[in-house]
């Protein structure tokens, strides 16, 4: 990075750390500090809610999914607007009608306080160690990439984040993920136009759409019934729908962000807006992968993108130093190879040859990984994070690297931001306020919740700082949340739709299921995506199958 890069980064992080303790200073009351006074406008909704759920991983790994398997990633955000349409009908009327500050404050009045507390803890433990994943996962490819402290990194972010969501709580998330959502939607399309100046002459977008879909990176939609295709319509619109009910209607996180809505229309408005812009958004980041495919169709490539690969087999021994130069010579002229196909044209004899030689690098690269793993294990082979940054950082100009890290950066802080204002709130209102017996001050509860984010963001930066000591983080965050996931939202779907569900049931039901769904989960029953589904119907069946056994004065006593 020049001294420009260095400048243009700096600059955006602190202007928009500045700006949302400027903009937000003086929170007096707790309404204010934990739902923004209410006075949300419906377009910083829906791009605060794209903040929250856009991380930098996102704009790290996307890009580099469409490099290795193209375009067809974007079903997976397809049941994203069936989840809006139906929490706009009936989760936000709800939330706003009983005016709660959290998600889980709603149970209590549905069921009872216990129902409503083992909810709160039940997202409290999830998103407690996500919160320093989102801080982890950036900064440990930022620390391979650009050679940075991994510590230091951890705790510049984490610092940056609970300056301004300390200050502001989440009237400051909600304004500064504005700035954020600019910053990285500028950064996106100037990166995707300079890509697009670096393809040779003659190549149009026309013609790089149709390059890449010589090597089937264009395939959007798959209708098959394959369960071992993780990716197609159904799974999209099916599972999709499952899971962004979960998390947009009973993550605090994401509803906090709708809850400081002007009115509900405001909020409904936002949601809608975010449903509608979000597919268009992960399909242009999808096609900035692409782009980034087809440039190197013309520009040699490693043959894995992570520098810590490189690192590993150049201090390995020289027998594995042959064996990976000699796949590095085949990579080379199979990338030669392809580029003088691509420029005698794609006629069907040439596609078919592009293809052979695409399976074959596929091939070489997956040796590769068992080379490099050879050399030190504790390297990572997957390299797909690496591919966006890897061209970020050895082909944009100087002052576009600087602003694309600020892209990475800005997002991490975004979802960091609310993760941190979320659990803060739910901590000061679910369990401090809801507990303590005597009375106190609006200022006493506001300066609680500015404590509990602190103490929050403290606990992510020192999750985010010993992550490196767990082999598979990324994957045991998302284990850990498909074990609560279902469970709490089959609690707010027997609130919603089953009347003669009382508290009792539902607390007994969720500790069972809670129970089942670690046991299934332990035995490797289900892969842990399917535990959603089955913790959200267990939870039902169980809860009506206790209502309607339990004696009817315990249901009397409980209503």
């Amino acid at each position: 990075m020049q001294e420009l890069d260095w400048i243009v980064l700096s600059i955006t992080l602190l202007f928009i750390v500045l700006y949302g303790v400027w903009k937000t200073r003086g929170s007096k009351n707790v309404e204010e500090y934990i739902k923004g006074g209410n006075e949300t406008k419906w377009w910083t909704i829906g791009l605060s809610v794209m903040a929250t759920q856009a991380s930098a991983i996102t704009f790290l790994s996307t890009p580099g999914q469409a490099f290795h398997s193209g375009m067809g990633f974007v079903q997976f955000y397809f049941g994203l607007p069936i989840a809006m349409v139906i929490i706009c009908l009936v989760f936000i009327p709800i939330y706003h009608k009983l005016k709660v500050y959290t998600a889980y404050e709603y149970l209590e009045g549905r069921f009872d306080k216990k129902t409503r507390t083992l909810a709160a803890m039940l997202f409290l433990i999830q998103r407690g160690l996500a919160a320093g994943i989102t801080i982890f996962a950036p900064a440990i490819i930022l620390s391979a990439v650009l050679g940075w402290d991994l510590i230091t990194l951890n705790i510049i972010i984490g610092v940056l984040v609970i300056i301004y969501t300390v200050s502001g709580g989440t009237k400051a998330v909600s304004v500064t993920q504005k700035q954020q959502m600019a910053v990285i939607f500028a950064g996106m399309f100037i990166a995707f136009y300079i890509i697009l100046q670096y393809l040779p002459d003659g190549i149009t977008f026309s013609k790089a759409l149709e390059i890449a879909g010589a090597s089937d990176k264009m395939q959007v939609l798959d209708f098959s019934w394959d369960l071992n295709n993780r990716y197609t319509v159904w799974t999209g619109i099916l599972g999709g729908t499952f899971l962004m009910l979960s998390y947009f209607g009973t993550d605090q996180s994401q509803v906090q962000r709708y809850l400081s809505g002007k009115s509900v229309r405001e909020s409904q408005l936002g949601l809608i807006f975010n449903g509608l812009l979000k597919v268009p958004m992960q399909f242009f980041i999808l096609l900035v992968g692409v782009m980034v495919f087809v440039f190197y169709q013309f520009n040699a490539s490693p043959l894995n993108f992570n520098p810590k690969a490189s690192e590993a087999i150049a201090n390995s021994s020289p027998e594995t130093i042959a064996e990976y130069t000699k796949l590095e010579e085949r990579h080379r002229f199979i990338e030669a190879e392809k580029k003088t196909l691509i420029f005698e044209g794609l006629t069907e004899q040439n596609v078919a040859q592009i293809q052979q030689y695409n399976e074959e690098d596929k091939s070489l690269k997956e040796k590769a990984k068992v080379i490099i793993e050879k050399a030190d294990a504790q390297v990572e082979t997957n390299d797909k994070d690496y591919v966006f940054i890897h061209f970020i950082l050895t082909k944009l100009p100087k002052g576009l690297i600087g602003l694309l890290l600020a892209v990475i950066l800005s997002a991490a802080m975004s979802s960091t931001a609310s993760e941190l204002n979320a659990l803060a709130s739910t901590t000061a209102i679910d369990l401090y306020k809801r507990n303590v017996t005597k009375e106190y001050s609006d200022e006493h509860f506001v300066k609680m919740s500015k404590w509990f984010t602190l103490g929050w963001g403290i606990l992510a930066i020192l999750v985010a700082c010993v992550a490196n000591l767990f082999d598979n983080l990324i994957q045991l965050v998302n284990i850990i949340g498909s074990i609560f996931y279902g469970n709490v939202l089959g609690i707010f779907l027997l609130a919603f739709f089953f009347k003669f569900i009382r508290g009792n049931a539902v607390f007994i039901a969720a500790i069972i299921t809670q129970l089942i769904i670690i046991g299934v989960w332990y035995i490797d029953w289900l892969p842990y995506l399917w535990l959603n589904a089955l913790g959200c119907g267990l939870v039902m069946f169980i809860a009506m199958l206790i209502q309607l056994t339990l004696p009817s004065k315990t249901i009397e006593a409980n209503s």
